[in-house]
């Protein structure tokens, strides 16, 4: 595999969309899938549905999703300050001093602002405290007026933050998940056609409660699920070897389990020896407090197996998210393997240990 496109990467970080408000990430999608696939269109709940047919092969479906956690706007104070309302898993301890811009719907214009926060925080009796979302405020520098004439109650504010390179990594706001959405393009790009009918959708509202992902799955008939999303990454100082979940550059991420998603036996053995027999870098995920589009997926319909497949990512749902260089071409690799090999055998329900228990005689 040549370099990847991280322009692209770029562009899809850099786009802003918190959840119910994926627009302009929607819009970028549309255009990068536009001459990989079939057919593509856009379903009631804002999810981005492509097609690319098959041969006769089993119907794949592909899941990353589109949106970021983030902040509305609640309230627009006489000074201009105005006060937020967090949109997903918004850690306030991050929050301090960050550039952000407020993307209004009135006149469609973005506001660089500051957040801060208004506790005695600093303050001896205040050692220690993590301040609460609701006691941040955004400073877009204008007067009491202006700031009311601009920006409305519902708009949406998202971190003022571009994508860098790091060494062999990446820096950016967003990588979850624009990096799965990158991955799948990019695997679609390499890919050849094949047996497998592939349905790319990428989910809205996926931060608060995989929601776009839930609904497409009831709509689309399907053998297989597939998500391709962010991991934690814990391999950090002080964190003990059990409690790391992934390590950054070890490679594409297989989930086994996490809190949403037990990852179907056969379907999992299929993967793993896939990347194994590749020579694909790959670490096995145990543990994960979170979930992915994979639970929605899974449950929806027939309860078609699904897997996700997870690029390990440090600092999430902050403004400055860690990814390896590696871990995504590793990914790229896998998705690219599994939709060439997947077939109906593998979806087989396990029968493993199905035997009638030994009587002890």
């Amino acid at each position: 595999m040549g370099d990847l496109d991280l322009d692209l990467l770029e562009r899809l970080c850099e786009a802003p969309g918190v959840s119910g408000r994926e627009g302009a990430v929607r819009g970028l999608v549309r255009r990068e899938l536009a001459g990989l696939v079939d057919e593509i269109s856009v379903d009631r709940m804002g999810n981005v549905l492509a097609v690319r047919r098959g041969d006769g092969g089993p119907r794949v479906m592909l899941a990353a999703h589109m949106d970021e956690v983030g902040l509305l706007i609640k309230h627009v104070e006489e000074d201009g300050f105005l006060r937020v309302h967090p949109v997903g898993g918004v850690w306030s301890k991050f929050l301090g001093a960050q550039r952000v811009r407020v993307h209004c719907s009135a006149g469609g214009e973005s506001l660089l602002g500051t957040m801060y926060e208004s506790s005695d925080l600093g303050m001896p009796h205040e050692k220690g405290k993590v301040p609460r979302v609701d006691e941040y405020f955004v400073d877009v520098g204008l007067s009491g007026d202006l700031a009311a004439a601009k920006v409305s109650r519902g708009d949406f504010v998202t971190m003022d933050r571009g994508l860098d390179r790091m060494g062999d990594r990446v820096v950016a706001k967003a990588l979850d998940d624009r990096v799965g959405l990158f991955v799948i393009i990019e695997t679609l790009k390499a890919l050849p056609g094949g047996r497998a009918e592939v349905i790319v959708v990428g989910s809205a509202q996926e931060e608060i409660g995989t929601r776009g992902a839930t609904v497409a799955a009831h709509g689309v008939p399907r053998d297989v699920g597939v998500a391709v999303d962010t991991t934690h990454a814990r391999d950090l100082p002080g964190v003990a070897q059990d409690k790391r979940i992934t390590r950054l550059g070890e490679g594409v991420s297989i989930k086994v389990m996490d809190r949403m998603q037990i990852t179907h036996a056969n379907l999992l053995a299929f993967v793993r020896a896939l990347a194994r027999d590749r020579g694909i870098h790959h670490q096995l995920e145990v543990g994960l407090p979170g979930g992915t589009d994979a639970g929605a997926i899974e449950l929806a319909g027939d309860g078609s197996p699904t897997i996700a497949l997870s690029i390990p990512c440090r600092y999430p749902h902050t403004a400055s998210e860690v990814a390896d260089i590696g871990d995504i071409t590793a990914t790229i690799q896998l998705l690219e393997a599994f939709l060439q090999e997947v077939t109906e055998s593998v979806l087989a329900p396990d029968s493993a240990g199905e035997q009638a228990p030994s009587s002890g005689r």
